[in-house]
Order: structure tokens, then C-alpha cells, then sequence
């Protein structure tokens, strides 16, 4: 099955080399051509490709990019099968993204990204910690296994992100639709506190909305102070110490 990946970011390069182990024809891209791509990224399996060709003939094409790009790669899919299975891993963070003025009229990010592309979208990978997500990945059944949300509108969507989700290492929790996919935003319960699949439903149910941008923000300040660049992200152990301490 061939799986287009556009991004090879923290989350994007985990993907190809997870599922390129569990055994898809992996295709991966960024915006700047695939000569830049590390072939470290590759070690696995799967190619490096231009945005043209990972979107060309993919039944299931993710987009692991910043969500402030979401706008300009939308031209880019004309040439993706109607049938494909498109799944956004991307977060909202104004301060990085600049303000969108939909969604802070209270518009759910996953249903802004959908509009924008013009089709329907599931929500994966988008409520771990790339550390977390690179390293902590289970065989099936393990006790330690982490859960992670998955919404769409489309069953069919669902039903296939789920099993992606599965097979990168990780047990996939229905989260229900895109417009209550707010529920595994920054700053709700779930986000990046490495739950599992058995206290997941839990703490999608409590999420309280009106708190999650200023939770948000309180966990990007924190980050950004212990780090001192943004561009680096925290590890596994402090990210999640943070984000229960803040958003549970």
C-alpha cells in the first residue's frame, strides 16, 4: 500500500521509518526538493521523492507539516486519487502561526484544515511528543503501550488512520468526529501526556475547551524558557511531566 508523506520533520521522519518497517511503499517529500532530505530519514526503507510524486497514485497521504503551510500545499493536491485517505498530524499555535481569525472565532482547527483543503481529513499523531513518539512505540498487547486519538468525519478515514496508528507502535483510540477533534488540541488532557488506550476516553470526556488555548500557551512559555530555542524540542520525560501537571 503506498503512503505519501508530506514533511520529514520530528513527526514526519518517525512515520517513514515506522511505516516503512511495518512494511508500506513509503514516499516521502518536503517543500524543498528531495535532494535535502537527510538519507539517514531512509534507513528503513521508503524514498525520498518531490510533493508531485508522493501525492501521485497514494491511497493514504499524510501531511506532517506546520499548520501554517496547510494553505499553500493545497494547490499541490490536485493530483491526489479522490478515494485517497488524507490524514493532518499538524497543531494550531498562534504564535508560531500567526493568528487565524476562524479559529479564534472558535473554529476547530481539524475542520479549518478539511476547508481548506477541500476535502475530508482524520487527525492522527498530532497529541504526542515527537521524543515520545520516535522512542516509545509498542509491539500490540505490551502493558506499557501509549494511546493515541484519531478523529474523522468518514468511518472509512478512521478506520485507516487507526490502523496506521497501530502499526507505527501505538494503540489508536477513536476520538470520534472532526468537531470534537478540539479534544486532542494542545492544552487538552490527552495532548502529549503519554496516556494509555484505557484512560484515554476519560480524558477526551473532560476536556474543558474554553481552557485549552491559555493551557497552551502556559506549556509553550514554560518549554521555551527551559529550552531557550524553539526550535529544539523537549524531551519525553519533561514533556509530559509538564503537560499532566498543566492540562490534567
Amino acid at each position: 500500500m503506498q503512503v505519501g508523506i508530506i514533511g520529514v520533520g520530528h513527526i514526519g521522519k518517525t512515520l517513514v521509518r515506522e511505516l516503512s518497517k511495518a512494511g508500506y511503499d513509503v514516499k516521502a517529500a518536503n517543500s524543498r526538493g528531495p535532494d535535502t532530505i537527510d538519507p539517514e530519514v531512509f534507513a528503513s526503507g521508503g524514498q525520498a521523492v518531490t510533493v508531485e510524486q508522493a501525492v501521485e497514485d497514494a491511497y493514504i497521504l499524510i501531511l506532517s507539516i506546520p499548520f501554517n503551510q496547510l494553505i499553500k500545499i493545497a494547490p499541490r493536491l490536485a493530483g491526489l486519487p479522490k478515494d485517497a485517505v488524507v490524514i493532518d498530524t499538524s497543531n494550531y499555535y498562534p504564535m508560531r502561526d500567526t493568528e487565524i481569525a476562524d479559529i479564534e472565532g472558535g473554529e476547530v482547527e481539524s475542520v479549518w484544515v478539511s476547508r481548506q483543503l477541500g476535502r475530508p481529513i482524520a487527525k492522527a499523531w498530532n497529541a504526542i511528543g515527537s521524543d515520545s513518539f520516535a522512542r516509545l512505540g509498542k509491539p500490540a498487547d505490551h502493558p506499557d503501550r501509549i494511546a493515541i486519538p484519531v478523529a474523522a468525519d468518514n468511518e472509512r478515514d478512521r478506520y485507516v488512520a487507526m490502523a496506521l496508528v497501530g502499526d507505527t507502535g501505538f494503540d489508536a483510540v477513536d476520538a470520534g468526529s472532526l468537531s470534537e477533534s478540539w479534544r486532542q488540541q494542545p492544552g487538552s488532557p490527552v495532548y502529549c501526556t503519554d496516556l494509555k488506550a484505557i484512560e484515554m476516553p476519560d480524558a477526551l470526556a473532560v476536556a474543558e475547551r474554553s481552557r485549552l488555548p491559555k493551557r497552551r500557551d502556559l506549556s509553550v512559555a514554560a518549554v521555551q524558557e527551559r529550552l531557550g530555542d524553539t526550535r529544539i524540542n523537549p524531551t519525553a520525560d519533561y514533556l509530559v511531566r509538564l503537560n499532566r501537571a498543566l492540562f490534567m
